[in-house]
């Protein structure tokens, strides 16, 4: 069984790695403005001359995410990719290859509709009624408070109609405004179960953290650095990549608030995803 480490400052762990692999909300961001302690750890991480990269499960475009950062008083230019859900799922929509290619062109958005970025420039339409839609996309639920309930009789009549359900992000919950709250990933799920055909884009396909990675020159040892042990330790654990797990945020109702992580209750979590992380940390801290 690997042994999991505790630390309360990543610095303490960093010396071994040349790449870090960093997710965005629940590490960067909890639904609002940047984390001071983790805009100090970037900038501590730059002076130590490590290469940053940023994967996200996020739906939005990697423009935005961008302007958010520079928003935010972190230049973007730091990190040698940024990658997101979104901009893939952009793309694929844009190639119309594989599972893309008999789409249809009407979409029922489900959820918060308002980031389209996704759509920008393709010809997609958005449409009132599920009965006028082609396929049901969904990048964020309506409010935090939702539940899968929420959304049934939706899924329902899409699923009786044979309609393909796109999502943005695999993530199941996310950690937002300090609430774990319902993500598009568990809305998948409970489609799937009903019978419903999904197409979803994000972590933890191995394929995405490589392609982050494949262009850069001399990547040495990378540190995946994430809060979602079914999503950034899953990852990370596929490649065989060593990684860090934030223990207040997706997990904390779980793993605690504690500033000392929990390793006890991290190893019980890890085992249940068969994927666990070499240290745990309870915010992304130098």
């Amino acid at each position: 069984m690997k042994m999991i480490k505790p630390v309360v400052n990543l610095s303490k762990a960093a010396d071994n790695y040349d790449t870090f692999v960093l997710g965005f909300n629940g590490v960067i961001h909890e639904g609002g403005d940047i984390i001071p302690a983790a805009a100090d750890a970037l900038r501590n991480m730059i002076a130590q001359g490590k290469k940053l990269i940023m994967l996200t499960n996020s739906a939005q475009r990697v423009a935005t995410i961008a302007e958010w950062l520079s928003q935010n008083g972190v230049n973007p230019s730091i990190f040698q990719c940024i990658m997101s859900a979104g901009e893939i799922l952009h793309y694929k929509l844009k190639s119309a290859l594989g599972d893309y290619a008999a789409l249809g062109s009407n979409y029922y958005h489900l959820g918060n509709p308002t980031d389209k970025g996704v759509f920008c420039g393709l010809p997609f339409v958005p449409v009132a009624s599920v009965s006028a839609a082609h396929f049901i996309y969904m990048d964020s639920v309506s409010d935090i408070n939702d539940t899968i309930d929420t959304y049934r009789p939706i899924l329902e009549q899409a699923a009786a109609l044979g309609l393909p359900f796109v999502c943005a992000g695999n993530n199941t919950s996310c950690f937002k405004d300090g609430k774990i709250c319902l993500a598009p990933g568990a809305i998948a799920e409970q489609y799937a179960v009903m019978g419903g055909r999904i197409i979803t884009i994000g972590k933890p396909d191995a394929s995405l953290f490589k392609y982050c990675v494949d262009g850069i020159n001399d990547c040495g040892n990378v540190l995946v650095v994430g809060d979602n042990v079914a999503t950034d330790i899953k990852g990370a654990t596929m490649l065989g990549w060593d990684s860090v797990l934030i223990s207040k945020g997706r997990h904390v109702n779980f793993l605690g608030e504690g500033y000392i992580p929990d390793v006890a209750k991290t190893r019980e979590l890890s085992n249940s995803y068969d994927a666990s992380p070499d240290y745990v940390i309870s915010n992304f801290r130098w």
